[in-house]
């Protein structure tokens, strides 16, 4: 034990906010959770309905890669509600077909010989002068990216010449997939670590699932293990400011007027909501604050469908560079939980869930103006089977700012989780970390916050 019963207000309860109360209490210290919202989850919230059904903020694809969310999971163990689906990408066309990117098991980079050499869509040609662009990722490795963050991924791409049906129809619902951004905005770094890692790790790439909801399945969870041992929950909390003294933070103020203190204070808020609860004082106090102002969230739009009959069988995530969708699934395959409408069984049917974006440009739609042109997308993709195919339910979330824009030069704004006042501290997938917005994000942007506030209150006590 290390926390010595020493304090930490935690602001936010989203992913990260919940695995930092977690570990925290692990540690020893005595842990007050605030949430505005009614629920749990952050970006990664679910909620039913008034009929009964779960809604989701998002298409939650778990990666390969996310060892620290495993980690996390076997911890409170939910680990096995993770259903790992085959690895493959399968990209889904107008008018109706489809290539895909298979996966061998062999070791790296031997398990990608069957995405080059027999996708299906692309000329061996075509891949022959990607896998040539990617000579400085194979040989530089992790220390590449990095050097191209000045560029957008298109402008790598052009400066490659490894052309543009690669762009349009494998990387730009990547991007658009990874931050919701097209290439022509993301930073090349991001799609360059991401395909750094792909290469590198066989099973990075492999896709799941949860059995039902992340409420079930995550959070609850997690609420309910550090409830256990001690952590206070308070929803509807709506911190207005830090408190900042001119040395340390001294205590937050509430909406409703009261102010909380604590030894150590955890920001688990999105980058625009720290925007709003940090004084002027702060900013000015040291550009690492001032630096903060740089970074910005992107729209996200989420939507759900349910139609009359199975459009697809397909049991994984799909990618489509087509239309608004850029990466769905089909829940009735991929969620036994979600096998139901309004109470009652949804067999043999279809549950899309989609990301739609660019949303920037799709905000000022109505909701129904939204569900008609997703639907248009999706009977472009399947124009056969979507034959006659009535929809039954549909649902349209908006989230205005949700994970930060990574545009070309952001990368040296992303904060630290030990900030220069020592007793706040930052979690949060915006934070210097491997998984940038993302749930493994969440989970190790917390590690390191709660690693950095072990670390000074051992400073303290020694």
């Amino acid at each position: 034990m290390s926390g010595e019963n020493k304090k930490v207000l935690i602001i936010g309860g989203g992913l990260a906010g919940l695995t930092a109360a977690k570990r925290l209490v692990d540690r020893g210290f005595q842990v007050r959770v605030l949430e505005k919202r009614p629920i749990f989850g952050g970006k990664v919230s679910a909620w039913k309905d008034e009929e009964g059904d779960w809604i989701e903020s998002g298409t939650h694809c778990f990666f390969g890669a996310y060892g620290v969310l495993y980690d996390l999971m076997k911890e409170i163990g939910t680990y096995h509600a993770v259903l790992w689906k085959d690895h493959r990408l399968t990209y889904t066309l107008d008018g109706g077909s489809s290539f895909t990117f298979d996966t061998w098991d062999l070791p790296s980079p031997l398990h990608l010989l069957p995405a080059i050499i027999k996708n299906g869509y692309f000329t061996f040609g075509e891949m022959a002068a990607f896998s040539k662009s990617l000579v400085p990722l194979a040989l530089k490795r992790d220390k590449y990216p990095p050097t191209q963050d000045h560029l957008t991924f298109a402008q790598w791409a052009d400066q490659k010449k490894f052309g543009r049906r690669l762009m349009d129809k494998m990387f730009r619902p990547m991007a658009l997939a990874l931050k919701f951004i097209p290439p022509e905005e993301i930073s090349a770094k991001i799609i360059l670590d991401v395909t750094e890692t792909f290469y590198r790790i066989p099973d990075s790439s492999c896709m799941g699932f949860l059995k039902g909801s992340p409420q079930e399945y995550l959070h609850q969870p997690l609420v309910d293990y550090a409830k256990k041992r001690g952590a206070q929950f308070q929803n509807g909390s709506v911190v207005e400011e830090l408190l900042f003294d001119g040395q340390k933070i001294r205590g937050v103020q509430l909406r409703n007027g009261e102010i909380l203190d604590a030894d150590y204070y955890l920001s688990a808020l999105p980058i625009h909501n720290l925007h709003k609860i940090m004084p002027d004082s702060l900013r000015k106090h040291d550009r690492f604050f001032g630096n903060l102002e740089r970074l910005e969230g992107v729209p996200v739009i989420s939507v759900q469908i349910w139609y009359d009959r199975e459009i697809t069988s397909e049991d994984n995530v799909l990618f489509s560079p087509d239309g608004i969708i850029p990466v769905y699934a089909n829940l009735a395959r991929t969620t036994p939980d979600y096998r139901t409408l309004r109470g009652e069984s949804f067999e043999g049917k279809t549950r899309f869930e989609f990301c739609v974006a660019p949303a920037r440009d799709l905000m000022g739609l109505t909701n129904d103006e939204i569900i008609q042109r997703v639907d248009r997308s999706v009977r472009a993709n399947f124009p056969v089977s979507s034959q006659g195919a009535r929809i039954l339910k549909s649902t349209v979330v908006r989230i205005p700012q949700s994970v930060y824009a990574p545009l070309p030069g952001m990368e040296q704004y992303r904060p630290t989780q030990v900030t220069p006042v020592s007793n706040l501290f930052i979690a949060g997938g915006f934070s210097q970390q491997l998984y940038y917005d993302s749930m493994g994000g969440a989970v190790m942007s917390a590690n390191l916050a709660v690693e950095g506030i072990v670390r000074e209150s051992m400073r303290r006590t020694s």
